[in-house]
């Protein structure tokens, strides 16, 4: 799935299940050694993306993906990328820098978000949209939708200005013709010479999911079409 939406730069890793072979480096697992089976098993199919899609870059060598500040992943020097799992998926992306500035990616189940959540997440306007475009297209959950394009712009935006971004900082705006979306910064977000106030994505669906993903260009700080 992930190949259709991201630009051929990109490196990517995808699977529907936990492998028997992912196995965690003993840095890695100190990070989740306290934690429930689930969330351990996300983790370390998780990391085993991020490796497969390292490889796949050129780093043959396997090495542990640590955590930084906010739980965001610790990519070689020179690699941004991002991970994501939900129920039934798990995935990676990277790229090296300067080829791209960042990339971010995000997964959810194809399914409404749980009552009170997209009053939580999304803008006045977002909700009128999304409740537009649940009428007439409502094979797609536009509302999880939005929520993973917001956890996409995060994971995109977080690398480069190391700074948070809440729900309410960007609005966003979907083609369901094409599978792109737009998102603007709003105003009191401050400025970000690495990030521009304006990016698009793309979506898609299928397996159950919706999967979302954005790649920055550093040339021009404008997003990257993937040529579909």
């Amino acid at each position: 799935m992930l190949e259709k939406i991201l630009p051929t730069q990109v490196a990517s890793y995808e699977t529907f299940e936990d492998p028997a072979e992912a196995m965690l480096f003993p840095e890695e697992e100190a990070l989740v050694c306290d934690s429930v089976e689930l969330r351990r098993r996300e983790f370390t199919t998780g990391r085993y993306c991020a490796r497969q899609a390292l490889a796949r870059l050129g780093y043959s060598v396997p090495q542990p993906v640590l955590q930084g500040v906010r739980g965001a992943p610790v990519w070689p020097r020179s690699v941004r990328g991002s991970i994501t799992h939900c129920r039934g998926y798990r995935a990676a992306a990277v790229v090296k820098v300067p080829e791209l500035a960042s990339v971010g990616i995000d997964a959810e189940p194809n399914l409404p978000l749980p009552d009170g959540i997209l009053e939580a997440v999304a803008l006045p306007a977002e909700q009128v949209m999304v409740k537009e475009l649940l009428t007439d297209a409502p094979e797609v959950r536009w509302d999880r939708l939005l929520f993973s394009a917001k956890e996409s712009i995060y994971k995109t935006w977080y690398p480069l200005t190391r700074r948070p971004l809440e729900f309410e900082d960007a609005v966003i705006d979907f083609d369901p013709a094409d599978g792109t979306f737009s998102a603007r910064l709003l105003s009191h977000v401050g400025s970000a010479q690495e990030f521009p106030r304006k990016i698009a994505g793309r979506w898609i669906t299928g397996n159950g999911l919706v999967v979302t993903a954005i790649a920055l260009s550093t040339a021009s700080g404008s997003s990257v079409d993937s040529g579909l």
